[in-house]
C-alpha cells in the first residue's frame, strides 16, 4: 500500500480547467480560465492571458497574489508572483522541475536556455 502511495504522488498531474485571478495595480481583479497540469504552469497560463488585455495596468511584484482555483473538485491556490518569479529564475532543481521552467518560460515569451548547473 505505501508503495502505490508514492507512485501516485509522484505522478504527473492531468491537464486540469483552472481559473486564474490576479490584482492589477489600480486594485481591479482579472481572471481567465486556462489548461494547465501544474499550479505554476497555470499562473504562467493566466499571466499570459491576462498582460495581453488593454484592460490590465500591470502587476505589483513581490507580494501580489495569484489565485489559481482547478476545476474538477474546485480547489484554490494563491501564489505570490515573487514566488513565481523566483521558482521561475531558479537553476537547477530535479530534471521534472527544470522541464517545467522551460516550458513555463516558453509560455510567458522568455528566453527558454536550459538551466546551468
Amino acid at each position: 500500500m505505501a508503495n502505490k502511495k508514492r507512485i501516485c504522488y509522484f505522478a504527473p498531474m492531468a491537464v486540469r480547467s483552472c481559473r486564474v485571478t490576479i490584482h492589477d495595480m489600480e486594485g481591479v481583479a482579472h481572471t481567465v480560465e486556462v489548461t494547465a497540469g501544474t499550479l505554476y504552469e497555470a499562473v504562467a497560463q493566466g499571466l499570459a492571458a491576462i498582460r495581453g488585455n488593454e484592460w490590465v495596468s500591470g502587476f505589483a511584484q513581490g507580494m501580489n497574489m495569484v489565485k489559481v482555483s482547478v476545476a474538477d473538485v474546485r480547489v484554490e491556490h494563491e501564489v505570490k508572483l515573487g514566488d513565481f518569479t523566483k521558482w521561475l529564475e531558479k537553476d537547477g532543481g530535479s530534471p521534472r522541475e527544470r522541464s517545467d521552467r522551460y516550458r513555463i518560460r516558453s509560455i510567458l515569451g522568455m528566453p527558454v536556455a536550459r538551466d546551468r548547473h
